[in-house]
Formats: structure tokens, sequence, C-alpha cells
């Protein structure tokens, strides 16, 4: 407990500091809130980006795992360590992307507890002093501040001055601006009162009741608009292999994600949380929310002029991948015009020594009995320079007959 007393101090204190700073400048909580979360998300945002940007990169790669659960249908052991090749060769971190998603996650959690205990953090009173501000209050009205412990700083700080004297004679030293409290009024919406779902159970029928109510309704829908931008976003960077959009592997990709689940079990349970929790915290999600988007939409503005220059050298290898193929084919073709049968001859590398050969040898011949009729030389033709084999390549082989002068010297 005292390390994650302090591990949260980290993150609590500066951005208590900082609201209770804004809420002094503005003096509107509500306006003081929605520049706290502007501010929590510009400190955030490189730890956004990477996170965003490794997301991108897996949506990028969606078709290319498709095709690697295709290849592999049956074998989990070759389909994950091809998935692991391809990340390491793409530059994709799991460990590191998901650890750059949840930092905010990490950070944003400590982050309630300043807006849920504004007595703690933008009054700076120690524990013990806002505990017993609290209990002050509850003796002083039993029953005010609500049934849930857990929020009764919110409840409490905006009735501190209803009860100052109350306050005094339990904490003597109690500092005076501590006693002015906090105004959560925001465009006449209470901000420390718990919304109420139940309008019939309304003791008045008027903006402070309805505007608390919408509070989490716009909640809710802000997470669902969010959520199908960030898809549609996501979605416009998957390309396949030649660098051209792939909606049907994106698709897919959401679906298996379990995207459409999620995109209505986070804001189902953001508006029932909403009706249990003081309106202020349902204000610092809708402006996370719109702040989130606009963020999400210039990141991924930003990522995707890199990607469109990835894929223009992708469309530019696959086109001349496609031409070479058609070179290819042409020439393919020309020789399936030309030797329509398909009949080939053997074209191995002996043979085609063997056949220069026998063309030298004939060309020898035919020129020397060219030259013999010109001198008028006859030759003499004997069946004794016959090879007996039938074969004239091989004089000396042994046929059918015998000849007794196969190794006989010509001229002898």
């Amino acid at each position: 407990m005292f390390l994650a007393f302090h591990l949260s101090d980290i993150v609590t204190i500066p951005f208590g500091y900082i609201l209770s700073f804004l809420y002094q400048v503005t003096s509107n909580y509500g306006v003081a809130l929605i520049l706290f979360t502007i501010i929590v998300k510009l400190v955030l945002l490189p730890a956004s980006a990477k996170g965003k940007k490794n997301m991108m990169k897996m949506s990028r790669l969606s078709p290319l795992l498709k095709k690697i659960q295709d290849r592999y249908p049956d074998d989990q052991m070759k389909q994950q360590q091809a998935m692991n090749d391809l990340y390491k060769r793409e530059g994709v971190s799991m460990t590191g992307g998901c650890l750059w998603s949840m930092l905010p996650l990490l950070i944003l959690f400590p982050l309630y507890a300043v807006v849920r205990q504004p007595i703690t953090y933008m009054l700076h009173e120690t524990a013990e002093v806002a505990a017993e501000i609290v209990n002050a209050i509850s003796g002083a009205a039993p029953g005010l501040l609500g049934k849930n412990a857990y929020y009764h700083q919110m409840a409490a700080a905006s009735r501190i001055p209803e009860f100052a004297e109350a306050i005094k004679a339990a904490v003597p030293n109690v500092a005076e601006s501590t006693l002015q409290g906090v105004n959560f009024s925001f465009f006449g919406i209470d901000l420390g009162s718990i919304p109420s779902y139940n309008i019939f159970a309304w003791d008045k029928y008027d903006w402070a009741h309805i505007g608390a109510f919408l509070l989490p309704c716009v909640s809710a829908g802000i997470q669902v608009l969010s959520m199908v931008i960030m898809n549609k976003l996501n979605a416009s960077v998957v390309t396949d292999e030649r660098g051209i959009q792939d909606a049907e592997a994106a698709k897919a990709t959401q679906n298996a994600q379990g995207g459409k689940t999620m995109m209505y079990m986070m804001p189902l349970m953001s508006l029932f949380i909403g009706f249990t929790i003081p309106a202020a915290l349902s204000l610092y999600w809708i402006a996370q929310g719109v702040v989130g988007i606009v963020q999400d939409a210039i990141l991924t503005v930003h990522y995707r002029k890199i990607y469109d220059e990835e894929d223009a050298v992708r469309m530019k290898r696959a086109m001349e991948l496609d031409q070479i193929e058609a070179e290819k084919e042409r020439i393919r073709a020309e020789r399936r015009a030309a030797n329509p049968d398909g009949i080939t001859e053997n074209t191995s590398k002996k043979k085609i020594q063997k056949q220069q050969q026998q063309a030298e040898e004939a060309a020898k011949a035919a020129a020397a009995k060219a030259y013999a009729a010109r001198k008028g030389i006859q030759e003499e033709d004997g069946e004794e320079n016959t090879a007996l084999s039938g074969i004239p390549d091989r004089p000396f082989c042994k046929g059918r007959a015998y000849d007794p002068n196969r190794y006989k010297r010509p001229e002898e």
C-alpha cells in the first residue's frame, strides 16, 4: 500500500495543482475540467501516438495475417512462427505496442482520484482533514452526501460554505480558502450531484435535473461515435501486398478483434456507471471522448501520409512485376503459336554437341568428295569399308558378324 500510494502521488499531486489552478483562473469547475482534460491528453500524446502507430501497423498487416492463417489452417505452431517473422520483418512489437497503449490508461486511472477527491487535491487538505470535513457535514445533515462514500468528497466540497461553522468546530485549523468550497455549477448543472435515471422520482423537471440526466447519455454516445470513427480511420490504412486498400480484410479484422462487441459493451457500462457517480466524471469522459476523436483523426492523417508513400512503392513494384509477367506470357504465346502441337526437340547439351560434331564431319566429307570430283579421283566403294555392325560411327563395334580385320590399321 505504501508503494502504491507514493506511485499514485506522482500522478495525482501535480495534476491536482493543475486542476486547482485552472479552477482559480476560470472560476468555473466545468470549464476547468475540460481544459484539464485537454492538458492531460497533450501530456499523454507521445504515448498515444506510439500506440496509434502500432495499431495502424497491425491493421495494415491484417491481409498478410489472413494469408498466413489460410496457409497453415491446421498447424498453429507454423502459423504463429510465420506471424512472428512477419511482425519482426515489419517492425511491429507486440509487447511494446501493448505497453504504449496501456500507459495512458495507467495514468488516467489515478486521475479519477483527482476529480472525485477535490478537497484533497484541489483544496490541498490532507486525507485526514478531508475525512473530518465529510464527517462534520454528514453529522450536521445525515444522508445529505448520499450512500456512496466513494464520492462523498465531491458531494461535500460544494456544501462546505453551508456548514462552515460545523466544520470549524470539528477542524479548528482548517484553511479559510477551504471554507469557500468548490462551486460545481456548470451551465445550471450541479456537477457534484449524482444524476438520477428515474425521471418519475424527480421533485422538479428543471434544467438542472435534465442536464444531469443527459450527461451520462451524451458520454455513452460519444464513446460509440469515437469507436466508429476510430474503426473507419484504421480501416483506411489496410492495404494488401500491392498497396491497394483492402476493405474486406479490414472488416474481417474488426470482426475478429471483437470490435462490434466492444462498441456496444463499453458505452453501456459507461451509461450505467454515469448514473452512479457525480456528473463531473461524465463531463470528464465527454471531454476525453471529443479530444480523443480529434487527436485520433490528426494522428491518422499524419501516419497515413507515411503509409501512402509505402503503398506507392508497393504499387510501383507490383506494376513492374506485372509487366515482367506480361512479357513472359507474350513470349510463351509466341512459342505456342509457332509450335501448336507442342512437339519439342531434345535440346540437351550432349545432344547439341553431338549434332554439331556430326554436322562438321558431314561438311568435311562433302568438301572432300567435291574436291575429289574436281580432280577426277574416284572413291572406291567396297563392302569391306562398311562396318558389319551397321553403325557407321562405330566401325570396330561387334555386330552380328565378326570382322577379323577390325583391329587392322587402314594403311596396312
